[in-house]
């Protein structure tokens, strides 16, 4: 893409921004906006948990999504399929074992191929923190998972705060990208209101060597807030989102041609209740995602004759009411209730009837207290137990024959029910010692059922077990964790360790080309099965970063994993490689610089044809580095400015948990879907109080 070609768009979202900003009051100009910033190491600021100011600037052009987001933390990678909506992996973990939450809710997509993991529906910007909790060290946020949580919030206080604040930004950056946003909230101290719309375009990029990847996409998403605020202690919220959009995919047969999401939420929270209760909450919430995927919007179909369509939709409801304990001076507890409800289904033509396939419910009890032994020693621990429910509603099954008419059998499960009572809980000793040290351990256990994706999965090809026709049997997974770490925060460094030991029984692997008898006549046919086996993974992240004087930084990151499958006897798949990422910064103020180089080693540990609802291994890959580097500068309060260039060498590389590039018309295909060659990009951000 030429210079004018960038530059022209970049330069017309900074003017009407610039613009709005004149026409203010000059006391409305003179907040302060958080400075750029290039975050390779992010410091753990409690045990296990790290937080993140979404609105400041990664090493990278800013993301379009969660998972995009998600990938600048060591220990997260994202499973590519087109240019947005991957799936984010955090220790070699992926789906279900990763618990998201935007806002205290659980979303779940509709698509039966993860089109739309609940990520899809973040953008970045328009959210005030992001929290990671690693490993199965918390049980407040819904049924358990064993690889981490991941915390989308909006901070109240920032609503609550009277007088009238805008937060908005504009991107414009190689491929025809182009990002906006605008957040507006409104407080009389009592009254208050919050406004949020996005919108994130980009035509299809271009790996390193030229090769274009079908991966355009267009959404938008907007969300309102209204809340009552009769006093410093009490706040009633009332919440609606709506959002949209299309995406093709360079790694499946079909493309993402709708996302209608349709959410509704009520919030209750009052503190300082009593001495002995500190905190009262109460939430419900509601999700209608509303998902259309066919093969003729955006590509060629192979023929007039093979047009397809498919049209699931997911209705979910939720909610959760908690409440906050102090039991003394050194001890503070929280105990709730939660529930999940959600039914799935799905038409192979708009109009048409739709079908149910599945139902879910889980309902959790669970209690988390934390008791400060000493001046030194904290001990936090915590409690849950969920009663989970699934019904199988599939009459029959149909299954694709060398991707032409499909076979349909009676669903052996069609009409029946489970239910489990699964427990997970965890204890963890934290040590303050001298010098801002602080080290810790951690045990932890996560019993998690087997989600939509690893009993059903869609229409065609469904799961099946080894032995039957469906997976509907497959065993809830147990994950029992040991985490070890140590913290150090001192006036000019900051660092951090943490490792883990995890010991997982039943680990439900999703295996693709099992050989099963066929459905039609003698021979053999290739399945997708869902299996239990028992696995072992352990690794951990490294970081530290060091103020060289009052404007230069230094910062450095480490994450690996290692994977084992010890009923097989192999590599357990899909794990990320040993990665490394080195950043230095200046600023001084008006000015900023930095750049950030990402360092992958080879993965040679595959098992090709396993995996996870994801992605299966495809086989080994060679290692590779890249360079970003970004420029920032503030020409009053309240506005920043960065450009960067992201791949700066322009290198044609492939993350190691891509997925497998597909045939497309018009696009050459490719063993892996390659990652965007040279980018460049400006954002414009401006914040006024």
């Amino acid at each position: 893409m030429s210079t004018c070609r960038f530059a022209a768009p970049a330069c017309a979202a900074l003017a009407s921004i610039t613009s709005c900003v004149a026409a203010l009051p000059a006391h409305a100009q003179e907040s302060v906006i958080v400075a750029p910033a290039i975050v390779t190491a992010p410091i753990e600021h409690s045990p296990l948990q790290i937080e993140f100011d979404p609105k400041a600037t990664q090493p990278g052009m800013p993301a379009h999504d969660g998972a995009d987001y998600l990938k600048n933390i060591p220990g997260f990678s994202v499973i590519r399929k087109g240019g947005v909506d991957g799936d984010p992996v955090l220790r070699g973990m992926a789906g279900s074992r990763l618990n998201i939450m935007l806002d205290g809710e659980h979303i779940l997509g509709g698509c039966g191929m993860r089109m739309d993991p609940p990520t899809a529906y973040v953008f970045p910007q328009s959210f005030d923190r992001v929290t990671v909790i690693k490993g199965p060290q918390t049980v407040l946020y819904g049924p358990a998972s064993g690889a981490g949580t991941v915390l989308f919030e909006r901070d109240p206080a920032r609503a609550l705060k009277p007088g009238v604040k805008l937060d908005a930004s504009a991107l414009r950056g190689s491929h025809a990208r182009h990002d906006e946003m605008i957040d507006l909230n409104a407080s009389n101290g009592t009254i208050y209101s919050r406004l949020t719309g996005t919108q994130s375009e980009a035509a299809d990029y271009e790996d390193g060597d030229g090769r274009s990847v079908h991966s355009r996409y267009r959404r938008w998403s907007a969300n309102g807030l209204v809340g009552w605020a009769p006093d410093a202690h009490t706040r009633i919220e009332l919440s609606a989102a709506m959002s949209d959009g299309e995406a093709a995919y360079a790694d499946r047969g079909m493309d993402g041609v709708k996302f209608d999401r349709t959410n509704a939420g009520l919030k209750f929270v009052r503190t300082n209740v009593s001495p002995l209760v500190s905190k009262i909450e109460f939430q419900t919430f509601y999700n209608y995602v509303d998902h259309v995927m066919d093969n003729f919007t955006l590509r060629t179909p192979p023929s007039p004759m093979m047009r397809m369509l498919s049209n699931p939709d997911r209705e979910t409801f939720g909610a959760r009411a908690l409440v906050g304990f102090d039991l003394g001076e050194r001890t503070q507890a929280t105990a709730g209730i939660d529930h999940q409800s959600n039914e799935h289904s799905y038409r192979a033509a708009l109009g048409a009837p739709r079908v149910d396939d599945a139902e879910f419910g889980t309902t959790g009890l669970f209690g988390e207290l934390t008791h400060e032994l000493d001046d030194r020693d904290r001990l936090v621990a915590g409690l849950r137990m969920d009663n989970w429910r699934a019904r199988d509603m599939r009459e029959t099954l149909t299954f694709s024959t060398m991707g032409m008419m499909g076979v349909t059998r009676a669903n052996p499960d069609a009409g029946e029910s489970r239910s489990r009572t699964l427990t997970s809980g965890f204890a963890r000793w934290e040590r303050r010692m001298e010098g801002g040290i602080t080290t810790f351990a951690g045990i932890g256990h996560a019993q998690r059922a087997p989600d939509y994706w690893e009993l059903f999965s869609g229409t065609m090809n469904p799961k099946e077990s080894s032995t039957t026709l469906s997976a509907f049997g497959t065993r809830p997974e147990k994950t029992t964790q040991l985490d070890l770490g140590v913290q150090a925060k001192r006036e000019r460094l900051q660092a951090s360790l943490s490792v883990f030991y995890n010991r997982i029984d039943d680990y439900i692997l999703i295996q693709s080309k099992f050989v099963k008898p066929a459905l039609m006549g003698p021979g053999t046919r290739l399945a997708t099965i869902s299996r239990n086996v028992d696995a072992t993974t352990w690794g951990g992240e490294a970081a530290v970063s060091y103020s060289l004087d009052a404007h230069w930084r230094a910062e450095g990151s480490l994450a690996y994993v290692r994977g084992e499958n010890d009923t097989d006897n192999t590599a357990l798949a899909q794990m990320t490689p040993l990665q490394a990422r080195l950043g230095l910064r200046w600023d001084s103020g008006a000015w900023s610089a930095g750049g950030a180089l990402r360092i992958v080693a080879a993965q040679n540990r595959v098992d090709p044809d396993k995996g996870n609802i994801v992605g299966q291994d495809i086989g080994p890959t060679g290692g590779f580095s890249t360079l970003s580097m970004n420029v920032g500068y503030k020409p009053m309060a309240g506005i920043a400015l960065v450009a960067g260039v992201d791949n700066l060498f322009d290198r044609t590389y492939a993350e190691h948990i891509s997925r497998s590039g597909a045939t497309i018309a018009g696009f050459e295909q490719t063993l892996r879907i390659n990652e965007p060659g040279r980018t460049l990009w400006l954002r414009a951000q401006v914040e006024l109080d």
